[in-house]
């Protein structure tokens, strides 16, 4: 399993991403168990909302190079976070790279530690955020977009939630939780179910608008001859050809 079985608490399901020795990487598989996970989330009554957590040192690395998702998939996999009908909050006490930004711009709350850290380091291997920026660019400062997307630059939780990456830089993520999800249990679930469909409005109408276009965007990136130097450097943790 790349995925622990879901924890319940008080109307509460936790999915944790339990597959250390890969540093949580969106495999084609935790994709697909991910998303059926949610699609139960969905149907079962007494989960109110979902907090999405890990285990290690990564909430997510990215897509796992070595057995990555059709981006088909991985756009699926973020939609459907993104039009959960109840609210998925990410506790992120590890670091997040590349396609994990996508996972965690796609969660309606996040909140993470000092521990965290974040990029967006594809165009280090000839690549683009592209899938990604389906739940990022509605929700990221323009400013921070341009800078991180262009030089893969390494930053932390304290400019993450001012660039709108996260909700709450927090020094202590449980404490920081506990009036958020006090806050989701004493919302109605149809009230919670409206109110979420007000705020997600603008993403969703980015999936639906530029999805098909930035899959195929993506596949011709990662099938390009840059790419596959980048990819193949990456895994024999040695610079590309193109570094100055």
């Amino acid at each position: 399993m790349t995925l622990a079985p879901p924890a319940h608490d008080r109307g509460i399901t936790t999915l944790t991403l339990d597959s250390p020795a890969n540093r949580n990487a969106l495999s084609a598989r935790l994709v697909g168990e991910l998303t059926e996970a949610l699609a139960g989330c969905a149907a079962d009554d007494t989960v109110r909302a979902v907090v999405l957590t890990h285990t290690g040192n990564t909430f997510c690395a990215g897509a796992d190079l070595t057995a990555p998702p059709e981006p088909a998939a991985f756009v699926a996999l973020m939609r459907a976070v993104v039009a959960l009908p109840k609210p998925v909050v990410a506790r992120v006490t590890g670091h997040v790279r590349a396609g994990g930004l996508g996972l965690l711009g796609a969660c309606d709350i996040s909140v993470a530690g000092p521990e965290s850290s974040f990029a967006l380091t594809e165009s280090r291997l000839g690549l683009a955020p592209a899938v990604i920026s389906l739940p990022l660019l509605p929700r990221l400062d323009p400013r921070a977009a341009t800078r991180y997307y262009l030089t893969g630059e390494r930053f932390d939780a304290v400019e993450a939630a001012r660039t709108g990456v996260v909700t709450i830089a927090a020094e202590d993520v449980d404490k920081a939780l506990v009036p958020v999800l006090d806050g989701l249990r004493r919302a109605s679930p149809q009230g919670l179910k409206a109110s979420k469909e007000l705020v997600t409005a603008t993403v969703l109408q980015s999936f639906d608008s530029h999805a098909e276009d930035l899959i195929a965007r993506s596949a011709a990136l990662f099938a390009s001859d840059e790419a596959r130097e980048g990819m193949t450097a990456f895994l024999e943790r040695r610079d590309p050809a193109w570094v100055l």
